[in-house]
């Protein structure tokens, strides 16, 4: 895929424009002028519109105007983007070069001579490195699915934030609870053991006793004790 399918972009300071590049003549210039006037003044905002199996692409950037960066080409599956990409090459461009009020004092076209180049190059390197882009585009789509699941399960976790209280203040009672069943029953453990040991110091007593009984039994029968 050549760079042939792209048919025209430009670079406007609200809807002057300031550059453009053509690949080949029609009448998609006029058109995209046309929706660069109706364009919504809305910042850091992409849009995308068809016609005639093209599709116009503008992105707006806040400045003075705003600045838009906008671009034409046919409309093929798989290609929207590589023309986003295209764009913002341009735009990064441009604000190196013309950021510096250079860009608001031009006048109409008066840069197209000088930028045009620039967007014809931005354009071979976008399609060179369309499967690049394509794979990057997807890693960001899966980030960016990946922050929204966050989000969504922090604002969920905020949205509770009553019920979680509850939850901790039932797991600390827990808590305290089953440090006082501890110590209860390390207490009783203690008891019973103390109470064993009493029986059997009387037990042993009791041998003791029944022990020496017998043997004063028998002494008093070896010496016929009465």
């Amino acid at each position: 895929m050549g760079q042939e399918w792209i048919v025209y972009s430009f670079v406007a300071r609200g809807v002057v424009i300031l550059a453009e590049h053509t690949t080949r003549p029609s009448n998609l210039p006029s058109i995209a002028a046309q929706w660069l006037e109706n364009l919504p003044a809305d910042p850091h905002k992409k849009f995308t519109m068809k016609y005639d199996g093209h599709t116009f692409n503008f992105l707006v950037e806040e400045g003075y105007g705003p600045y838009v960066y906008g671009v034409v080409a046919r409309e093929t599956v798989g290609t929207q983007q590589i023309l986003f990409e295209f764009l913002d090459r341009i735009r990064q461009d441009f604000k190196k070069r013309y950021g510096h009020g250079e860009g608001d004092a031009a006048t109409a076209k008066s840069l197209s001579k000088k930028f045009g180049p620039i967007m014809k190059q931005n354009m071979q390197w976008v399609v060179d490195h369309a499967e690049e882009i394509d794979r990057v585009a997807k890693v960001k789509a899966q980030i960016s699915e990946v922050q929204v699941i966050i989000t969504d399960n922090v604002n969920k976790i905020l949205e509770r934030g009553e019920q979680i209280d509850t939850v901790v203040d039932k797991a600390e009672k827990l808590h305290d609870s089953s440090l006082e069943y501890r110590n209860r029953a390390i207490e009783i453990r203690r008891k019973m053991w103390y109470q064993n040991a009493k029986i059997k110091l009387i037990i042993l007593g009791v041998i003791f006793l029944i022990l020496a009984l017998v043997i004063w039994a028998s002494i008093c029968n070896g010496f016929n004790c009465s």
